[in-house]
């Protein structure tokens, strides 16, 4: 259940080239927390807000090449070290691989931020919706299999974060 933020410059990539891009990243999000693109169900609650920055400025200077950023939040539990990796590098080369070589591949020009909502503040039609229901939603309905994997998520989610100096 992905939610994206990507911030794309104007411009900077031909239009067949971004519609196809945003749904690759929107697959690899999918993939990347363990559920099947194909699926209808957790495509219908994986949204991407594609945003438009006029100018990107770096070191306060309009930058010489396309910048972007990617923001992709999901419920915490979602993410672990080995995955939050691995979206990094998919989403980094899906991006350097939409533009087609029209600009150097440079994969510091792109910036991925995988954040992790607290349980608890996931909000959905007008409810807070815990990992538990949410997982449950996309399992087919299976509360005692969605309530398990989440706490079992959940705490190693938190056994990470307690480890952290």
């Amino acid at each position: 259940m992905p939610l994206l933020d990507v911030h794309i410059p104007e411009g900077a990539l031909r239009p067949e080239a971004e519609a196809t891009l945003l749904d690759r990243i929107t697959t690899i999000l999918i993939r990347h927390e363990g559920f099947d693109p194909d699926d209808p169900t957790v495509r219908e609650v994986s949204w991407l807000f594609l945003h438009r920055p006029a100018a990107v400025y770096v070191g306060g200077k309009p930058a010489d090449a396309p910048r972007y950023k990617v923001v992709p939040s999901v419920p915490e539990g979602q993410f672990d070290p080995e995955i939050r990796a691995g979206v990094i590098a998919d989403v980094t080369e899906a991006i350097l691989d939409a533009e087609d070589g029209a600009w150097p591949r440079d994969p510091g020009r792109v910036w991925v931020f995988p954040t992790e909502v607290p349980e608890g503040h996931w909000g959905t039609a007008g409810q807070v919706r815990p990992l538990a229901a949410i997982l449950a939603r996309l399992t087919g309905g299976d509360r005692g299999r969605s309530g398990a994997l989440a706490r079992q998520r959940l705490a190693a989610s938190r056994a990470e974060h307690a480890a952290l100096p």
